[in-house]
């Protein structure tokens, strides 16, 4: 599978398979704790139809070697780590992660063996009861919180290496932060109502019959086997840790020493990967992946000591023969050095020397505007280079200030035109900027053109392509002199489409993406498909005839019968 998100070996791989599927669950059983908002029907039949999945022998079998599986995987990840320096995203999925097991013990002990061992019919309604109005009723609210932000920051940690992924980024944040909510608005509705029908005597023992209510003896019971479970939890975690720190005394007594080109030397344990050396000694090393040999962001030239290392294995060849990497590439969390080394960082995220974190390239998805001056050679035909200057300076000086004004920046002049972009904290307001932005260029031009028409000049007419798409920001050029830039193919749709609104004789062609992540729509109708030279699928595109006009042509999303 040469895929980027599954590049890893057979224990990242299988962590990743498990953590879906236990992801997958929490996410349908809180959806369904949040129905208790609209009825308890319709909580305990959902319910029921979840329950007829994972309570089912296949569904059981997945679901609890998943669980075990993916809390086994941790504690050995833990165990064979050199070091517990680590990005804070990572240390804060780990520290969550060791702490879901305190509560969701006694959540299954009290309700999945309750069910096998006494029978009790452990419906949502019998677990609130259990737990309200006590403390363990926040305790297992704080689970719910702890078990979502682990699989939110595991999910976000593996998909952030596709190209996708940021587009729908801000859409999905928005999921994550409902999800969470919504379980816990129907947690306490639901909890309140339940609670007041379980003050009633009468109710309460019809409530006691119906989930088959545990003896004061099978209470106990079940608290003796949770804290026996929690005991095998600790003395796994025990084990984990003595592992960890018996393992780094015995490399403590092995050394070895690497020499960072253009950067610092160190001396650190053998058995650890050069990723792990370079975080433990506080030397900035780029891994996008955490360390997981599914990208290539922490690759390294190794110039001295090549010959030492052992070969690649399987999963770091097929990642460096996805890139076209070098002879003498290796991935830095890959190779763990024995003998002397010296490598070159080829990202350097610390921005000290020579090439900074800049250079390394980011990937934004962003709003572009290319803009060029119409019939600009014939209109300067036979002036003086000096007057062809002082009109273009005169134009910019008019139409540059409506791009500022929107947080847009001009990446370059191209004589009588110019590339902008606006990058902003995220796509929507990146194309609701350049739609502003076009707009007040619209209005600027035709100010500009009125004091033209005052000096008794022409008035100058121009071409604008607005799109916006993923684009590369990054230092492009030699070394030290190399301006920020950007590059991508968003820009070459916006180029095209600024070409098309020659032959059409309007002055603005705004894509549908831009008008989609803005919040805004036209007319159907006024949409047309561009087939663009160099662009493999159509582009739909709205003209605009003076762009001073296309505020009047929009509408918020879903307002158009």
């Amino acid at each position: 599978m040469d895929n980027a998100l599954w590049r890893g070996g057979w224990m990242s791989q299988l962590r990743i398979a498990s953590g879906l599927v236990l992801f997958v669950f929490a996410f349908f059983h809180f959806i369904n704790i949040g129905l208790g908002l609209f009825h308890t029907d319709l909580l305990h039949n959902v319910q029921d139809g979840r329950q007829a999945i994972s309570r089912h022998g296949i569904g059981s079998f997945i679901l609890y070697a998943a669980l075990l599986i993916h809390a086994g995987l941790a504690l050995i990840s833990i165990a064979q780590r050199r070091t517990l320096r680590m990005p804070f995203s990572v240390a804060l999925q780990v520290v969550l992660g060791l702490l879901i097991p305190l509560q969701l013990i006694a959540h299954l002990v009290h309700t999945r063996y309750a069910h096998e061992i006494f029978g009790v019919n452990d419906e949502m309604g019998y677990i609130i009861i259990l737990m309200w109005p006590s403390t363990a009723i926040w305790m297992q609210s704080l689970l719910l919180l702890l078990v979502w932000i682990h699989g939110c920051i595991g999910l976000h940690l593996w998909l952030r290496l596709t190209r996708w992924w940021r587009r729908f980024e801000p859409y999905l944040i928005g999921i994550a932060v409902f999800v969470p909510g919504f379980a816990l608005a129907g947690l306490l509705s639901e909890g309140r109502r339940i609670w007041a029908d379980f003050a009633d005597p009468g109710l309460r023992d019809q409530y006691i019959e119906h989930y088959n209510w545990p003896s004061p003896e099978a209470f106990q019971t079940l608290l003796t086997v949770e804290d026996y479970t929690l005991m095998v939890f600790w003395a796994a975690l025990a084990t984990t840790a003595l592992i960890y720190i018996g393992r780094k005394l015995w490399r403590r007594r092995h050394s070895v020493r690497v020499r960072y080109v253009d950067g610092p030397e160190i001396v650190s344990e053998k058995g650890m990967t050069l990723l792990e050396m370079s975080r433990a000694n506080g030397i900035p090393h780029t891994a996008l992946c955490g360390g997981k040999g599914r990208c290539t962001t922490c690759r390294v030239v190794v110039e001295n000591g090549a010959d030492q290392l052992h070969p690649p294995s399987e999963v770091e060849a097929r990642s460096l023969k996805a890139v076209g990497a070098a002879p003498g590439t290796r991935l830095a969390c890959q190779i763990r050095p024995t003998d002397p080394l010296s490598v070159v960082r080829v990202f350097r995220p610390d921005g000290t020397r020579d090439r900074g974190h800049a250079s390394q390239g980011q990937e934004r998805q962003l709003a572009v505007l290319f803009l060029d001056m119409r019939g600009f050679t014939a209109r300067t035909a036979g002036q003086l280079p000096y007057d062809i200057v002082f009109l273009l300076n005169r134009f910019f000086d008019a139409i540059v200030p409506a791009i500022t004004a929107q947080g847009g920046v001009v990446d370059k002049y191209m004589g009588d035109g110019l590339l902008a972009m606006f990058e902003t904290a995220d796509a929507g307001s990146s194309a609701r900027a350049g739609l502003n932005a076009a707009i007040g260029v619209g209005r600027a031009l035709e100010q500009f053109n009125q004091q033209l028409e005052t000096e008794g000049s022409a008035p100058v007419r121009i071409g604008m392509g607005l799109h916006l798409g993923d684009l590369v920001l990054g230092e492009i050029g030699a070394a030290k002199h190399a301006p920020r830039t950007i590059i991508g193919d968003a820009v070459n749709v916006a180029s095209r489409l600024e070409s098309e609104t020659k032959a059409l004789g309007v002055e603005l062609l705004v894509s549908e993406t831009v008008l989609g992540a803005s919040g805004l729509q036209c007319q159907p109708d006024a949409l047309r498909e561009f087939k663009l030279r160099g662009v493999s699928e159509p582009v739909p595109a709205l003209p605009v005839k003076h762009a001073s006009e296309l505020e009047a042509q929009m509408t918020p999303l879903g307002q158009i019968a």
